[in-house]
């Protein structure tokens, strides 16, 4: 067994890359992995099953790592250094470093659910609508001085000037349809750096369908609270509508770009279909 490491030097506010996390490492008795740049396009046909691959970065460089683990079935270890860290919070990763690297010195593997995008895969959440902004749109120096927060940012700046968008969801036996500011399909239990979904997981096999309607800001953020202090998703308000199944649709009248895992993927229509426990990582 191989333990291989590569490191994302872009993400986050930068100070977390290969050098970091080789500290660390040899701390927790893993002192020669084997390093490689992420952009080596030779390097994941080194892998062999079982071999472990553990990826500095964000959320962006974890779904790398997953890429490569299901087709390669390897064992995804994350070292999380990006701006969200979502998929790290999702599988209740300790934010210790020398814990975290530990934790991969042991060894402890869990099974979990990735949703399948068409010929991609995404590990937290595919967006539809204002929550595609913050990958479209927010970067550079804000987005190391303000870290998850940007997210936040970008979205209250822009919420009371749309009107939202007009489409239809499918998701198991749920459907809807109306106007939406913002269609979520998440594949765990947090995104968009740290929005939770209560009583989500990230083994259980289904995806959930998070649509907001368009709202006065007032409203929309009375909402979000009120589910976080119930530690329950509504099913339906008149303001969100949760779905669950192992199989989503959104279609729009026009074309809508979609993001996943942070990365623009496409436009709608959007199909995803959950992928039950098909990636390997290393989690308490």
């Amino acid at each position: 067994m191989t333990y291989w490491l590569l490191a994302n030097s872009e993400a986050g506010d930068g100070q977390r890359g290969r050098n970091f996390w080789l500290d660390h490492l040899v701390g927790a008795g893993l002192e020669c992995p084997e390093c490689r740049d992420i952009g080596d396009g030779r390097w994941p046909s080194e892998i062999q099953p079982g071999d472990v691959v553990m990826m500095a970065g964000g959320d962006g460089s974890a779904n790398y790592g997953a890429r490569v683990c299901v087709e390669k079935r390897a064992v995804l270890a994350v070292l999380p250094s990006g701006t969200a860290n979502d998929f790290a919070r999702n599988i209740g990763l300790p934010e210790d470093p020398d814990e975290l690297c530990r934790l991969i010195a042991r060894g402890p593997r869990r099974h979990v659910d990735v949703a399948r995008l068409g010929d991609r895969i995404f590990l937290n959440v595919a967006h539809v609508g204002l929550g595609t902004l913050p990958a479209r749109e927010s970067g550079g120096p804000k987005k190391k001085l303000l870290g998850r927060f940007t997210y936040v940012v970008e979205l209250l700046r822009r919420v009371n000037a749309r009107r939202g968008f007009r489409a239809e969801i499918r998701c198991g036996k749920g459907y809807v349809r109306g106007r939406w500011l913002s269609i979520a399909v998440a594949n765990g239990t947090s995104f968009g750096g740290g929005h939770e979904i209560p009583e989500a997981a990230p083994d259980d096999g289904y995806l959930e369908v998070i649509a907001v309607r368009p709202r006065p800001l007032a409203q929309l953020l009375l909402t979000f609270v009120m589910v976080r202090l119930n530690r329950e998703a509504p099913t339906r308000t008149s303001t969100l509508v949760h779905l669950k199944g192992k199989h989503c649709t959104v279609s729009t009248r026009k074309p809508k770009t979609v993001t996943a895992d942070g990365d623009i993927v496409g436009k709608t229509p959007l199909d995803v279909s959950c992928q039950h426990q098909s990636l390997k990582v290393i989690a308490p």
